[in-house]
């Protein structure tokens, strides 16, 4: 499996980047890639043309339905249903209860689309999307909110195959815990600092990652979800604290290989 970052800002998109959209591919036995789209916050349509066509992703797994996560749904789906070279077949959309009715609002439509249908996500479930195996939990968010572990083809030839966990955006839960059990690459948000005083039950610290991460004993820690007025080294040294493992903060264009 192949990730690439589109989109790593918190909350907002911020100068250097969209906000939260990651680009996952990897290749079944026949050779064909297949591209899953991990959330599309604001920016991340723009943004994930640098890597790839938009009409070529095989499905879009949308881990809530805050704007930092879903909102360029709407540009999908102006883009499939108006691109010149069309008609393009529909791209399937993951996501909670609600989804289809999210796209409709954002994109001021009478009807719900045909060019993205909606799939519900069922906590502990699991999805075959080409070759990926997709289990979602439910995680700690003031909405309806779902961590993603995917389990795909590796690119190491000492292993058949590899697991990354997406959190999406949560405070510490167990569900957290169980998506991210072994896995070897753990993308997670990392939106507060323990001095910031913040309510709980919406994000993780850059320790809770770290504390996370440790617990379920993953391979490679990335830090995501960090707003654009965040101190980024003070997150990565906290999350250090509590992980002795490899961490990276995430970055638009980051392509790491699991």
């Amino acid at each position: 499996m192949r990730l690439t970052i589109v989109g790593c800002s918190g909350s907002v998109p911020g100068p250097a980047s969209a906000s939260s959209s990651y680009l996952l591919e990897a290749d079944d036995a026949a050779g064909r890639t297949w591209r899953l789209a991990l959330d599309m916050g604001a920016g991340a349509m723009g943004a994930l043309q640098r890597f790839c066509d938009p009409r070529d992703l095989d499905a879009v797994l949308i881990s809530h339905l805050h704007p930092d996560h879903c909102a360029d749904l709407a540009h999908l789906d102006t883009y499939l249903k108006y691109h010149p070279e069309g008609p393009f077949e529909p791209v399937p959309v993951y996501g909670p209860f609600g989804t289809s009715k999210r796209i409709q609002q954002m994109a001021g439509a009478d009807d719900v689309t045909d060019k993205l249908p909606c799939t519900v996500w069922q906590a502990s479930g699991e999805t075959r999307i080409g070759p990926f195996l997709i289990t979602v939990e439910a995680v700690r968010h003031p909405v309806p909110a779902y961590a993603m572990r995917i389990e795909g083809p590796s690119e190491h030839r000492a292993r058949a195959s590899a697991i990354l966990t997406y959190t999406g955006d949560t405070d510490e839960c167990d569900g957290l815990d169980v998506a991210a059990a072994g896995a070897d690459v753990l993308l997670s948000e990392a939106s507060f600092l323990t001095t910031d005083d913040a309510p709980a039950g919406i994000h993780l610290t850059g320790l809770a990652a770290g504390e996370v991460a440790e617990r379920a004993q993953v391979g490679r820690l990335i830090l995501t979800h960090i707003p654009p007025w965040a101190d980024c080294p003070s997150i990565e040294a906290e999350a250090a604290r509590g992980f002795s493992g490899d961490i990276a903060l995430a970055r638009p264009g980051m392509r790491v290989e699991a």
